[in-house]
């Protein structure tokens, strides 16, 4: 909770910021752009293979990972008029629960999702200040602070590891500024193809149990924006 404590702080701070900026200092056309936003964050989670299993999980067993909404600071540079980079920062908690046999079941408790990402956007100026746009970049999602739920610990797991991954998200969006001063709102999807593979250990060490999972996230975002 203390990492999640942290980024509503920055998101704080950062809108803060964007309210005492000069008004002279934005413009529509800068080279940086601001968003403080409000993130939906919807993973799948559920199971895709199961690479070793010592505990005998009932035949279809499934799991979900739980949603979650955080604020979300974005940091944006245009190239040029049209193309610009983009990355943000947020962090979000999720449980994962059982699913078919498993229905209920807590299995991982409260692992902390960091989706580093990085998007090249392309920007496509209409009239009135409304700015629709396409990104595609690659994502790192980082896992920390996951821990072995309920169920999972009654079957002696006494310590789970979320493999750190390496994967794709797609964006599309829009900005609608407000006035000439670069201040405006933001609506913004990303979609992301990412895995991780969950290992559960017993207190002696023991790798009793491997899958792997889809997370494949939503990452919803509504927000305001300032650029100069």
């Amino acid at each position: 909770m203390k990492t999640l404590h942290a980024a509503a702080t920055l998101a704080a701070l950062a809108s803060t910021a964007l309210v005492a900026a000069p008004a002279h200092a934005g413009s529509t056309e800068g080279k940086w752009q601001i968003k403080v936003l409000g993130s939906a964050v919807l993973p799948d989670g559920k199971i895709s293979r199961v690479d070793k299993d010592l505990i005998g999980l009932p035949a279809g067993s499934q799991t979900k990972a739980s949603d979650n909404g955080v604020p979300t600071l974005a940091i944006e540079y245009f190239f040029t008029k049209n193309i610009s980079a983009e990355t943000i920062c947020c962090t979000s908690a999720h449980h994962v629960t059982g699913a078919g046999p498993l229905a209920g079941a807590a299995i991982v408790d409260h692992a902390i999702l960091i989706p580093a990402t990085l998007t090249l956007k392309y920007h496509l100026p209409l009239p009135g200040g409304i700015k629709p746009y396409v990104g595609v970049g690659p994502s790192l999602y980082l896992w920390l602070g996951e821990r072995p739920g309920a169920a999972a610990a009654s079957l002696g797991a006494a310590r789970v590891h979320l493999s750190n991954e390496v994967g794709v998200a797609v964006q599309g969006g829009v900005d609608i500024a407000l006035g000439k001063k670069g201040f405006g709102l933001s609506l913004d999807a990303k979609k992301y193809w990412m895995d991780t593979t969950a290992r559960f250990y017993t207190a002696g060490g023991v790798e009793a149990l491997t899958t792997r999972h889809k997370i494949d996230a939503w990452i919803l975002s509504a927000g305001v924006s300032y650029r100069f």
